[in-house]
């Protein structure tokens, strides 16, 4: 006769632990996080109102903002809010909407704000790499270098990814942002040319930058975006930070028409992006995009549309999307929440499967888009 064999207590609590153990170090019995890559991708000053709300009625009747009132209307107008904001953003409305998260219409209590006191760009960049507003060290836009680690500089420290960051941006500031001197990371910025064994598509774009001026910003958006997708093609990084700038700038101009062009130039660069990844082997389903702005902008009155600082109401009002394998497919966030820009440092991270720290309290992951 079989008799069941007799375990100690003391063997069945180490056993039981070594299965624990297994469970948590293993992943076994829960998803398994499959993002290998982040993009942090931004785009200036860009207000909540036109990513949920499309083109502003408002503004685009007003003939000292928009000189060509019909054919920006015939462009972007439509009745319906939906099909208004997908004029201009397609990707966002189309692809994002159904594939990720938008956070931020503040009209559906999705709140997300920034944390700093300062409500500009270089503020607001140290907060969305650092995970922490620093108003004594970093309240001004001035070319200094950045005291603060980033998440970028922290990601940069681990095996896995050391030497495989790089960033690309339109306004020259970021290579002190980033701090490239300390951190070591590349930074290509402003109107620095690619240097090394070119590609003829570099070639031409380091052409562009000296020939092809731009009153608006540092540089064209879309030579920082074709020289970010040519590293991308040639190098793979698992971590890039891409920042457009001219959406900020048209609007500190006055120039909606431009404003807009910008952000719908924004948006096919996602595109083209995204397809990219999803084309290629190495990114394909392990990739995710955060997509998000270092400010918000004046609302009321509307002449203030133009201008933001902690002087101008508003501006301190953000969004962010994310898509990718571990994003739970949420879209347009319309229950009441309240986020912050210095919780998509330590979200990033946690995509990778790190948990980022500094030496300050850093806000916290957002629980509601990665995927338990």
């Amino acid at each position: 006769m079989n008799k069941a064999r007799y375990i100690p207590p003391n063997m069945k609590k180490a056993l039981f632990t070594l299965i624990l153990a297994f469970i948590l170090f293993t992943g076994f019995g829960q998803e398994q996080r499959k993002t290998e890559n982040v993009f942090l991708i931004t785009t200036d000053g860009f207000r909540w109102k036109e990513v949920f709300g499309g083109i502003d009625s408002t503004l685009l009747n007003d003939g000292q903002y928009t000189k060509d009132a019909k054919s920006l209307k015939q462009k972007y107008w439509s009745d319906t809010l939906e099909l208004r904001r997908s004029k201009l953003l397609p990707f966002f409305w189309k692809t994002i909407a159904s594939k990720g998260q938008l956070h931020g219409n503040r009209d559906l209590g999705s709140l997300v704000n920034v944390t700093n006191q300062q409500w500009f760009s270089y503020p607001g960049y140290n907060e969305i790499l650092a995970g922490f507003s620093d108003d004594e060290k970093i309240n001004s836009n001035d070319k200094i270098d950045n005291p603060n680690t980033t998440v970028l500089e922290f990601l940069n420290q681990q095996k896995e990814l050391k030497g495989r960051i790089a960033a690309f941006s339109t306004w020259d500031c970021f290579p002190f942002i980033i701090n490239e001197k300390r951190t070591g990371i590349p930074v290509n910025s402003g109107k620095e040319l690619v240097e090394g064994k070119l590609s003829p598509k570099e070639e031409l774009l380091n052409e562009i930058q000296t020939q092809v001026p731009n009153q608006i910003a540092d540089r064209h958006d879309f030579v920082t975006y074709h020289l970010a997708k040519e590293y991308v093609k040639n190098k793979h990084p698992k971590v890039l930070f891409l920042a457009f700038d001219e959406t900020d700038d048209y609007a500190h101009a006055g120039n909606y028409e431009g404003y807009l062009q910008a952000a719908q130039n924004f948006d096919t660069f996602l595109k083209d992006l995204w397809d990219l990844v999803q084309s290629d082997p190495q990114y394909k389903d392990k990739t995710t995009f955060i997509i998000t702005s270092d400010h918000g902008r004046g609302i009321k009155p509307k002449s203030k549309w133009t201008d933001h600082g902690y002087k101008t109401a508003y501006s301190d009002q953000i969004w962010f999307a994310t898509m990718g394998p571990d994003t739970k497919a949420l879209g347009e966030i319309k229950t009441s929440e309240q986020l912050y820009q210095n919780q998509i440092a330590k979200t990033l991270a946690a995509f990778l499967g790190f948990d980022y720290k500094s030496n300050k309290t850093v806000g916290d992951k957002i629980e509601l888009v990665l995927k338990k």
